[in-house]
């Protein structure tokens, strides 16, 4: 029983286990971060919106409908490649620092983005047109496979431990904000130029405007400085190097931890069930983000014959009321708790999918806002609570490359692949009704993740220690442990002492 009992027993915090944050760093961190979701995020909405104009100009030969799957097809084959890029830039971010990688995706993004204003169309050199949309769609995809990881992990790591939901939000708030801006362009593109206009070399612009995008973003990255929990896990990984080499050699079982191979193994084998709450949450989040966001304005146009205009402005108006509301989602996630938002989340997803679609079929105007409200309602309850919850299932050693991983596997089996699917459902089956089905699927999955999710609001990190805002809640923080230290102490020596009371 004593040996029991002292297991238990915890160190107290001391001064320096706990880290105080720079406010002027972590609005930098949430800044540039942010900024790269933007970028990634303008790119979807350019092509979400654009997906029947460039299946004019490089799918001429096909039906209508066969030229919205195979510019889908594009879309989603990007996201095949994305957990290559997983696995290349996620352990490489454990490894050499976050900061560097998160450079090197924005680099990448802006110029396969930037590239694909540039391309001929398919009148001009034939099935090479496609061919080259295709590279650049990979390219744009490899590299966003370290981007969203990248960069939850970054600001999940300079965030305090109070406000982590509030601030994470503001990287989806840069991902609906730089939707909102792409669709925006096209939008307006639309009603200027008209179709004719898009079809000649309207279509281009949108994508030459990323070039700018991605040189902001690039200068505030290089600014950027390693997190304090990377720093720590750097410094104390050399530490444990020097105290082998000083010991006279390396130790094959660390060595074997550190190297590529053996965080793989190791993510895997001791870390599957973080592994697959990851992949159900992001399927959640995914599915109905991509539903959204990419397919739902073909759906209005192609399926239910809406004006394309009109579908734009209503999907755009759903984004800005995300947009809106995200960061009031995180600040309640950070009060109330992730599972409490993930639950309700799914459970109305489930519930409310079917009533979404048949409101979006009516037609018009109001009826179809209605369902789009609806949509993006449910869209923000995981978009302001997953950049918070999804870093914390993960050691800070292996936090990048577990959640590169995890997040990307998902984001192509089920995320990015959501528009290819339910359109060509949609066209199999003749049913309508297709994407409301798909929605209560994945609120399924989401709901069942949840359940296993452990609450991690208001506490550091997994490998991490606690981080706060001031030198006062510090202070604070390591008064309580103490004195939480001494009343174990005590319950430790009324056992040892009355072993047969009743506790």
């Amino acid at each position: 029983m004593l040996r029991i009992l002292l297991r238990r027993r915890k160190r107290p915090l001391s001064a320096e286990d706990v880290t105080v944050t720079d406010r002027p760093a972590v609005r930098r961190a949430v800044s540039a971060a942010a900024l790269g979701n933007t970028m990634e995020w303008f790119d979807f909405g350019v092509y979400a919106y654009l997906a029947g104009t460039l299946g004019k100009v490089f799918f001429p030969s096909s039906s209508p409908g066969a030229q919205v799957v195979s510019t889908f097809a594009t879309f989603a084959a990007a996201f095949l490649v994305r957990p290559l890029g997983g696995l290349v830039f996620g352990p490489l971010g454990d490894r050499i620092g976050r900061q560097r990688v998160l450079a090197a995706t924005m680099i990448m993004m802006a110029v396969s983005t930037f590239a694909v204003g540039f391309l001929p169309a398919y009148n001009t050199i034939g099935f090479a047109a496609p061919i080259l949309l295709l590279i650049c769609r990979l390219v744009q995809g490899f590299s966003t496979g370290g981007e969203y990881a990248g960069a939850t992990t970054y600001i999940a790591e300079y965030a305090p431990d109070t406000r982590r939901g509030f601030l994470g939000s503001w990287l989806d708030f840069g991902t609906f904000v730089g939707y909102s801006l792409g669709s925006g362009l096209v939008t307006v593109l639309t009603a200027v130029l008209g179709d004719d206009g898009l079809v000649d070399w309207g279509w281009r612009l949108p994508f030459l405007v990323a070039g700018p995008l991605g040189l902001i973003g690039l200068y505030m990255r290089l600014r950027l400085e390693e997190t304090p929990a990377f720093q720590r896990e750097a410094e104390q990984a050399h530490h444990d190097a020097e105290e082998v080499r000083a010991a006279g050699g390396q130790d094959p079982v660390e060595e074997a931890r550190q190297s590529g191979r053996g965080r793989l193994k190791e993510i895997f084998t001791r870390h599957w069930q973080a592994v697959l709450i990851c992949m159900g949450l992001v399927l959640l989040y995914n599915v109905t983000n991509y539903m959204v966001t990419s397919y739902l304005p073909t759906f209005m146009t192609e399926t239910l014959g809406e004006d394309a205009l009109t579908a734009q402005l209503l999907v755009l108006g759903t984004m800005i009321v995300v947009a809106l509301t995200i960061t009031t989602v995180g600040r309640t996630s950070d009060r109330w708790g992730r599972r409490p938002v993930f639950m309700a989340g799914s459970a109305a997803l489930i519930a409310l999918a079917v009533p979404a679609v048949l409101l979006i079929r009516v037609g018009g105007i109001l009826a179809p806002a209605f369902g789009c409200l609806i949509l993006g309602l449910l869209l923000v309850c995981f978009a302001g609570t997953s950049a918070s919850t999804l870093p914390a299932l993960f050691p800070t050693r292996l936090r990048y490359g577990a959640l590169s991983i995890s997040f990307n596997i998902s984001v192509s089996l089920f995320g990015g692949t959501t528009p290819l699917f339910v359109s060509a459902l949609v066209q199999a089956t003749g049913s309508d009704m297709i994407p409301a089905y798909y929605l209560m699927a994945a609120g399924v999955i989401g709901l069942i993740a949840t359940f296993f999710l452990h609450e991690t609001a208001g506490k550091p990190l997994r490998g991490s220690g606690p981080m706060v805002e001031t030198e006062e809640q510090a202070h604070q923080l390591v008064a309580r442990s103490r004195a939480e230290a001494g009343r174990r102490a005590r319950d430790v020596w009324i056992r040892l002492r009355h072993p047969w009371a009743r506790h």
